[in-house]
Order: structure tokens, then C-alpha cells, then sequence
């Protein structure tokens, strides 16, 4: 078997032919979604990134100077109608803030216009199409000169959905891998006020009430709360580890790690693999961190924490250190292998987790 182990770009996986657990209908449910900007929350290593790679060689019609045809041939997305109408037929623009892990807001914001430098630079055909204004011009060359301002950077994302949609005559779809990162690090870092305040405004102005936007996609780890970053945007819709919908695309069911164990001609280790890796109840759906299951499979069937330290884990070490007494023995209750029973708020803002309620650790 050839498997993916961190790799998550959608074409080098196809075309290097990797062994691939076939969750292109997440495509289509993505197109039928009624809400227009929608946030799916899961943690580290359950395919968030891959996901969104998908989406984007699925909608783009090239991606690095290179065409998406043929690419989902033979997958199962290729068998439903939606394939013919939107297959290379919609601009992506593409934003992951996975590496904003920065210890002050100067360095955030300087990533961060990076970034939009970058993604500006994908679109440079945008500098000289006959369907800008000069006006709309001189703000890319602003952009991309580096002379942009703060309140300029916050309005980027919505001026190139409305160039893209003035040169295109077809809506974008916004994709955004990693939305908390730079919030997480404001939070453990002291520029939590800026770092939040300068993502209110970049979300609000590029998602809220455009109508030059088609859809936009959103992955992240913490379900910030919708009353305080996504203030006024009633389109959005929430999916965590407790929405039904979408549970079967992030992780690995059982029925997809029974037959990577088929594949890899370990059968008789299936038992094995659901009392060491336990699945994750989300919603009404049982999925595997799939992280560990292909490093299982390459390890040749030993059975090891793979999970362990693939991820930032400042956050919760922060939250466990400054924790009360009560929710320290019920963590070690867990450590020993017993259940213990919480209330789950998902309407959390940073400032709750200094609250030590359990509810929101």
C-alpha cells in the first residue's frame, strides 16, 4: 500500500496514486448546502486541509498553472450531475492560516499580509483585465507593493471576490483552512484584542452580504462564537463534532478502516484497532482519527499513540495548568479509564476559558 502520511494536496495523492478513502461526495453536499459560508470545526488530523484541497482542484479549472480535468475521474463525485456543472467552472480563492503561530500581532499582521500578497499574486491577469476600474487597480497594486494599510488589508478579501466576479461573470468560492490559528495564538501570546479585532473585520467585510461571493468554506479546531467574530453574518452555519452533517468526511469511518485493514491484508486486526483507537462518537457517526490508522497500517500493525505531539497543544496545556481542583480529578478520572459525564457549551468565547468551567475546556 501507498499511503498518504502527511500529505494532504489533493493532486499529488491522485496522481501519485495513493491509496485514497473516497470522500468526494462531501463535494456535493458542499453544493447543496443552503447556507452560503459554512464552518466545520474538528481537530488536528481528521482531514480538514485534504478536504479543502479537494474543493479547490474540484472548483478551480487549474490550480499552480495546472488544469484540474480528469482529476476526479472515477471518483464518486464523478457520478453525480453536479460534476458537469461545476466541475472547473468556479474561481477559487484559497487562504490557510496554518503557520500564523506568531508571539505578537506585528508578526501576525506581517504574515498575514504575506498571505494576501501571495493569493493576489495568483490572480495577477486581475492588474490588466478591461473589467477593473482604475480605481479597483490601484488598490491590487497597493496590495501587492506592500502599501496597503490595515483598514486596505481588512477589505482585501472582499475586493477580490468582486474582481474575480467583474472578470469572471461567476462568483467565487472562498475557502479558509485554519481560521483560528492566529486567534489561538493572540490568545496564549497577549494580542488576543488585536489579533480578534483585525479577524472580525477581514471575515465580516469579504463574508457578510456580498453578493459577489458564491460560497465559502471554513475549517478550524475551536468553534469560536458565532456572537463574536461572525457578528451580523445570519448565513453562517455551524458544524462541530456534535452536527450530524458532514461527520462521515472528516476521519475515518469504521466501514472505510475495515477495508484499509482488507487492503493491507490485516483483517485479524480489526478488534485490535477499535479497543486501542476507540473512534470518536460525532453526532450519530463513529470515525477514526485517520492519522492513526495509516500509521498503523505503515508501522505494519503496531499498535502505538501516533497521535501524540502532531499538533500545537499550547492551548489545552494553558487551559490544564490553569484549571480548578474538580476539573483536574475528573481529567484524571479519565486518564484511568472512567467516564465522566459534562455539559458541552458550544457558544465559547476566549474570554469563558478563564472561567474554568468545564463546559468550555
Amino acid at each position: 500500500m501507498k499511503l498518504p502520511i502527511g500529505e494532504s494536496d489533493f493532486r499529488t495523492i491522485i496522481t501519485g496514486k495513493y491509496n485514497f478513502v473516497d470522500k468526494t461526495l462531501f463535494i456535493k453536499e458542499v453544493i447543496e448546502e443552503a447556507a452560503k459560508v459554512i464552518l466545520i470545526t474538528r481537530p488536528c488530523r481528521f482531514g480538514k486541509t485534504l478536504n479543502l484541497s479537494m474543493l479547490q482542484y474540484f472548483f478551480a479549472s487549474e490550480v499552480r498553472g495546472i488544469s484540474t480535468k480528469g482529476l476526479f475521474e472515477g471518483l464518486k463525485i464523478s457520478q453525480e450531475a453536479v460534476y458537469g456543472d461545476y466541475q472547473g467552472q468556479v474561481p477559487v480563492i484559497s487562504l490557510s492560516f496554518k503557520d500564523v503561530k506568531v508571539d505578537s500581532f506585528e508578526r501576525a499582521y506581517k504574515e498575514i499580509y504575506s498571505l494576501v500578497v501571495n493569493l493576489y499574486e495568483k490572480f495577477y491577469y486581475l492588474q490588466t483585465s478591461n473589467f477593473l476600474l482604475e480605481s479597483q487597480k490601484a488598490f491590487y497594486r497597493r496590495i501587492l507593493t506592500g502599501e496597503a494599510d490595515e483598514t486596505d488589508l481588512s477589505r482585501s478579501l472582499k475586493e477580490l471576490t468582486e474582481y474575480l466576479f467583474a472578470h469572471h461573470k461567476t462568483s467565487p468560492i472562498v475557502l479558509i483552512d485554519e481560521y483560528d490559528t492566529p486567534i489561538h495564538a493572540g490568545y496564549l501570546n497577549g494580542f488576543y484584542d488585536k489579533i480578534f479585532s483585525f479577524f472580525r473585520n477581514f471575515l465580516s467585510a469579504g463574508l457578510k452580504d456580498n453578493p459577489c461571493l458564491y460560497k465559502a468554506v471554513l475549517t478550524g479546531i475551536l468553534r469560536v462564537s458565532r456572537e463574536s467574530l461572525f457578528s451580523g453574518l445570519n448565513h453562517l452555519k455551524v458544524y462541530s463534532v456534535l452536527s450530524c452533517k458532514y461527520s462521515p468526511y472528516f476521519g475515518f469511518t469504521e466501514g472505510e478502516v475495515e477495508d484499509l485493514l482488507k487492503q493491507a491484508h490485516m483483517e485479524e486486526k480489526v478488534s485490535g484497532v477499535k479497543d486501542w483507537y476507540n473512534g470518536y462518537h460525532m453526532a450519530d457517526v463513529t470515525v477514526y482519527n485517520p492519522w492513526s490508522i495509516i500509521n498503523f497500517i505503515q508501522e505494519d500493525g503496531v499498535l502505538q499513540p501516533y497521535w501524540v505531539n502532531t499538533s500545537d497543544n499550547e492551548l489545552i496545556k494553558s487551559l490544564l495548568t490553569g484549571a480548578s481542583f474538580s476539573f483536574k480529578d475528573d481529567f484524571e478520572a479519565l486518564l484511568q479509564g472512567k467516564s465522566i459525564e459534562e455539559f458541552i457549551d458550544e457558544n465559547v468565547v476566549f474570554s469563558d476559558l478563564k472561567r474554568n468551567d468545564p463546559s468550555t475546556i
